[in-house]
């Protein structure tokens, strides 16, 4: 019924749309055809032949109405004499700044970026929680470093993002191990698995005090909770 990312299937939803719109259908026919004809065909028939002064002052109020609106319309459209009243520019496109738009991605988002996009999206949510010096480093011969970046705290984070359509293995887990702290100096190191980790590997994360993020943890930190408080870090 509800997909990953919490949100009611689209073919559900329409099917509810449909349902309510019918409803709504045949409460405005059953009014229109019964209720509202015999007023319009009455009452203000029987108004209008009782007072034909005030009908005829608002009909006459409501054509110059029509008139003033159709002209000032014609007149904004460059017509019947007028101008068009020239608009400012518009102001020049800046970079949007990641920490004030309040970077968010659906799991599904997630899902379909390749490992590169992948990588660059877990830097502009570091970017957004407030870490600094954020570097997406990864490639052939990071030896597991694919973002970089320092938290509030001063401490050097190395993450290692695997977007995997399987379960992260114990093997990857140890290889980050490897290289995290010894090479690349990490105070903070943690490995992000999107689909999630064996048990094995995530034993041996606790074991060694690697934070791991599964996908429950990606999603809280993807829909707008600090990586901090998606998960518990171990330094």
């Amino acid at each position: 019924m509800f997909d990953q990312d919490g949100r009611l299937d689209p073919f559900l939803k329409t099917l509810l749309y449909g349902v309510f719109a019918l409803a709504i259908g045949k409460m405005l026919w059953t009014w229109l055809t019964g209720t509202a004809v015999a007023w319009i065909l009455n009452s203000p028939w029987a108004w209008l032949t009782e007072h034909p002064w005030w009908a005829a002052l608002i009909c006459a109020g409501a054509l110059a109405m029509l008139v003033a609106v159709t002209r000032a319309v014609l007149v904004v459209l460059g017509f019947a004499g007028g101008y068009a009243v020239p608009l400012p520019p518009a102001p020049l496109a800046q970079e949007p700044d990641p920490a004030e738009e309040g970077v968010t991605f659906r799991m599904r988002e997630l899902a379909a970026m390749s490992p590169t996009e992948f990588e660059e999206a877990c830097a502009q949510l570091l970017v957004r929680d407030g870490f600094t010096g954020v570097q997406r480093v990864g490639g052939a011969g990071d030896l597991g470093a694919d973002v970089r970046a320092v938290d509030g705290d001063g401490d050097l984070v190395i993450l290692q993002c695997k977007r995997y359509r399987a379960r992260v293995t114990s093997g990857h887990v140890q290889q980050f191990n490897g290289t995290a702290r010894p090479h690349h100096g990490a105070d903070v190191a943690i490995m992000i698995g999107l689909a999630g980790f064996t048990e094995p590997a995530a034993t041996f994360a606790r074991q060694h005090h690697i934070t791991v993020l599964g996908h429950d943890e990606i999603k809280k930190w993807a829909h707008g909770t600090h990586l901090y408080r998606a998960v518990n870090v171990l330094t």
